[in-house]
């Protein structure tokens, strides 16, 4: 295990730009604004090394050229689809990201279903998921569809139980009141709820979060659950068939919750 560190960096009202450190070497994952990185990196005595890129869209890439102003000639990194500008290595499912100075190796993910070119990354210390899974949640469907994101959560599941979720939006709180609609008496759920709760009224973030945690909690984790499914089909008054089914109507309903 490397002995580095992952502090989040707030930017806008609810994301995080994770910042990888060891030593005086810092990489950021999805820095959708420059400056908060760059005073992160005066205050800690940083140098910005690499830049991990999820996805495409603006709150994610919006920092780039500027973090390359500062830092040129760095290395970022992203999913090889799409026109992400300032992209210097594109990466598809199984490629690797190994970055000595950071003593992080990390191996890539497709997970589309928030958008078409979505990746994560994964490692020994944890799984850099972007949008695809949040706590208690998920990112809402702009390109994929409801068979795609849940496949795609289905590859997140697979990974060991103890691994560290480092998700971009602080979107706890109202994914938790969701997820008790769904599954009311789901009691490690009302437990965890009221853990975030007093988190977040101490000034602290929600995250990282586990995949262990998340499907005990994460109803778009939980699709194959029978309270999950019994609670969804007396809700609409028929049947669901499938796993892609139920994730569809759980999404559909968080869409407008």
């Amino acid at each position: 295990m490397s002995s580095h560190k992952i502090v989040p960096i707030p930017a806008f009202t609810d994301n995080y730009i994770w910042a990888i450190i060891q030593n005086n070497c810092c990489a950021v994952v999805d820095p959708g604004e420059a400056e908060p990185v760059l005073a992160f990196c005066r205050s800690n005595n940083l140098e910005l090394t690499h830049i991990l890129i999820t996805h495409h869209h603006w709150d994610h890439t919006n920092g780039i050229k500027e973090l390359l102003d500062t830092y040129p000639g760095i290395p970022v990194y992203g999913p090889d689809y799409g026109n992400i500008a300032h992209l210097t290595i594109r990466l598809r499912e199984d490629d690797e990201v190994v970055i000595p100075e950071l003593g992080l190796n990390l191996k890539v993910l497709e997970v589309p279903g928030h958008t078409l070119d979505h990746i994560a990354y994964v490692g020994d210390s944890g799984v850099f998921c972007g949008d695809t899974l949040f706590s208690g949640g998920c990112g809402r469907l702009f390109e994929g569809t409801p068979v795609q994101m849940n496949k795609s959560l289905g590859k997140l599941m697979q990974l060991p139980a103890d691994l560290s979720v480092y998700c971009t939006h602080e979107y706890t709180l109202a994914n938790l009141a969701f997820a008790k609609a769904v599954e009311p008496a789901n009691q490690e759920l009302a437990v965890y709820q009221q853990w975030a709760i007093e988190q977040r009224e101490n000034g602290n973030p929600t995250l990282p979060t586990t995949i262990g945690k998340e499907k005990a909690i994460n109803p778009f984790l939980r699709t194959n659950e029978y309270s999950v499914k019994t609670n969804m089909e007396q809700r609409l008054g028929r049947q669901l068939s499938s796993s892609d089914e139920i994730f569809a109507v759980i999404r559909g309903w968080k869409d407008n919750f």
